[in-house]
């Protein structure tokens, strides 16, 4: 059975059934009043580059920016773009080396369990090892100046398995020994890596550990671990985190993994069994994505335990420094398919940004109630005590933040919400019934260092046609900037503007790329400390290097970097075949960069599809081992002769 990771791409209607306006019909209505005053935003933020141009002349465009970066220091954009490609090799700019580090299946200790190149290694043994499908990512530095970016821990997320590679026989047949195992390969890994030599390499040490699918965990904020919903009905204890995509950081040192299509995992054969309006709300069915661990685990089965569930969907923070801590499900921060947790500050609070990643479904933010330093003195989380809001897009280039709390507004007892913990479980119905604004995918976020604007992916969707982006459905995505109010994240007001629709003009003449940088459905997000954009794409294996989809010209997944003053693009590397590019971060000098390859080989149409005989079917990066298979793994790139990554 093949497993279609992206439910929540541009084919899935997404579950969000309300009658919420959705983004396009805005941008639609705002365009056709032609309501934006030349020059500038509602907030006096000026016009952003090239919207004149997508609304046929209804806006004046801002002055081109200067293309310097960091003060003045030279171009932000300094390396010469690379073409699309649609080979099963890694290509990046010139004057660029790049080494593969800690690929599926690497132990995490020198004295660990080795990779084995037929998928033969036991549950016990993943557990030691490397997760699959390298996702969101973070550098923590362990040295100050010099050594700060020569040895750190490195964390990263495992967002899923392909049980065709995972193990020998794939998905022929389900036992417990196959669910342990792909368990074991979802999470989180924590590894010290080191320059030794010239090369980054894994460092045997303490901090390296496994945060997985059946890693004791703690529960913190509105929901507690003893909230009724949360009890499971087969006396599972509460462990586990799943489908861990982007992530965050915070500045007391931890990490924030998110749970996003935790949906998927869980099953049912009971005939008699049909989704309540909670579930149908965050997607469950039956089949799930066809993992069917329900029929060798009733952990997973619908039937039989219905509130494990609910102990999926929350942002999870991690201490790496602390080998020995439980990670904890931060509830203040709701319970949706979070894609991102992106922290900021103002006035002190901390302010955390999190995508729901689905296709019509909302874009939210949490603020503490207090500034984060004196909560931390008073060995308080400032993740527990705040106020969590929901973005509604209005058409005149403004937007409001609707408190998703009881009591506020329609969330009261009258209307049938019985407290805050209740609103935070059935986060999205709350939302719904605020009136927040649909979106084409909510996925990554980043805050620009230096201006404090928030940019939002949104991969693809189908919200219908408008002006801006007339598709339907939009299999292209764009990117969206929102300006706030004196820089500051805890306001209840916002502007808003599309920053690029990404496409190819030869399927879309709106869009205007050219072959240096033309990319679609853009996910990964990141602002350097420089204030360059790094960009990537996660286009479907259904759609990827087809015609017949509009992404012939576009071909594999990419890493893009782009000046968010000037609007210009460049195409910085490429993947291999069936891959997603995903994850980036720098250590502190800028001169060492670590990306993630994901599923790299995964079944396409474009290419076919591997099989338990023939594991290398679409790829065979990054060993092209002739007895081996495709490693999701992680990239480490450098400048020849030294220099910051991009300049």
């Amino acid at each position: 059975m093949t497993l279609d990771r992206h439910i929540g791409d541009e084919r899935s209607g997404g579950s969000n059934p309300s009658g919420n306006p959705s983004l396009s019909d805005i941008v639609e209505a705002r365009i056709s009043r032609r309501s934006v005053l030349a020059g500038g935003l509602a907030t006096g933020a000026v016009a952003f580059l090239g919207l004149d141009r997508l609304a046929g002349g209804a806006v004046a465009a801002a002055p081109r920016a200067s293309s310097h970066g960091g003060g003045g220091q030279g171009p932000l954009l300094g390396f010469e773009a690379v073409l699309p490609s649609s080979d099963d090799a890694l290509v990046v700019a010139p004057g660029y080396t790049v080494d593969v580090l800690i690929p599926w299946g690497t132990p995490l200790r020198s004295t660990g369990p080795a990779w084995k190149k037929d998928a033969s290694n036991t549950s016990a043994e993943q557990a030691m090892q490397i997760g699959m499908h390298h996702d969101g990512m973070h550098f923590f530095p362990l040295g100050r100046g010099f050594f700060a970016s020569r040895v750190g821990l490195l964390v990263l997320n495992h967002e899923y398995v392909d049980p065709t590679l995972l193990t020998i026989d794939g998905a022929a047949e389900m036992t417990q020994e196959k669910v342990d195992k792909a368990l074991a390969a979802h999470g989180v890994s924590v590894v010290k890596i080191a320059l030794v030599r010239g090369k980054w390499q894994v460092v045997d040490s303490s901090y390296n550990r496994r945060i997985t699918g059946n890693t004791p965990m703690l529960f913190s904020g509105p929901v507690s671990a003893d909230h009724p919903m949360l009890q499971s009905q087969t006396g599972n204890p509460v462990v586990g985190t799943l489908n861990n995509c982007a992530h965050g950081y915070t500045p007391w040192n931890t990490y924030l993994t998110c749970e996003e299509n935790w949906n998927g995992y869980f099953g049912t054969e009971d005939p008699t069994w049909s989704p309540d309006a909670l579930q149908s709300r965050y997607g469950v069915s039956k089949a799930g994505f066809g993992y069917r661990w329900h029929l060798a685990d009733e952990r997973f089965d619908l039937a039989k335990n219905s509130n494990e569930l609910n102990r999926f969907g929350w942002v999870v923070e991690i201490n790496p420094f602390d080998p020995r801590s439980t990670p904890v499900k931060r509830t203040a921060l709701g319970r949706v398919k979070h894609e991102g947790a992106t922290f900021a500050e103002s006035c002190g609070q901390a302010v955390v940004y999190t995508g729901d990643d689905e296709n019509k479904d909302y874009f939210y933010k949490y603020v503490s109630d207090r500034p984060w330093r004196s909560e931390i003195a008073r060995r308080r989380s400032p993740l527990d005590h705040g106020r969590l809001y929901v973005a509604r897009f209005d058409e005149d280039g403004t937007g409001e933040w609707l408190p998703v709390v009881f009591g506020e507004g329609p969330l009261t007892a009258a209307n049938g919400w019985v407290d805050q913990a209740d609103v935070l479980i059935r986060t999205r119905q709350a939302a719904d019934a605020l009136g927040a604004t649909k979106l084409d995918r909510p996925e990554w976020n980043t805050v620009h260092p230096r201006t404090q604007d928030v940019y939002l992916t949104l991969t693809n969707g189908s919200a219908g046609p408008n002006a801006v982006n007339p598709r339907n459905p939009n299999p292209y995505g764009h990117i969206v900037k929102i300006v706030n109010p004196q820089r500051d994240h805890t306001a209840t007001t916002f502007a808003w503007d599309i920053w690029v629709l990404a496409g190819d003009p030869a399927y879309d003449p709106q869009v205007d790329l050219d072959e240096t940088n033309i990319f679609g459905s853009p996910d990964g997000l990141w602002i350097d400390d420089d204030g360059r954009m790094w960009i990537q794409t996660d286009i479907s294996n259904s759609s990827q290097n087809l015609a017949s989809r509009g992404y012939d010209n576009i071909k594999n997944n990419a890493m893009l970097a782009a000046d968010p003053e000037t609007g210009e693009i460049r195409r910085f590397l490429v993947g291999p075949r069936g891959c997603e590019i995903t994850g980036v971060v720098t250590t502190p000098d800028q001169r060492t960069m670590f990306v993630n390859v994901q599923h790299p080989g995964e079944s396409t149409t474009a290419w076919g599809s591997p099989t338990p005989e023939n594991p290398r079917a679409v790829s065979n990066w990054p060993d092209y081992d002739p007895e081996g298979r495709p490693r999701p793994a992680t990239l480490v790139i450098r400048k020849i002769g030294g220099g910051k990554i991009g300049s």
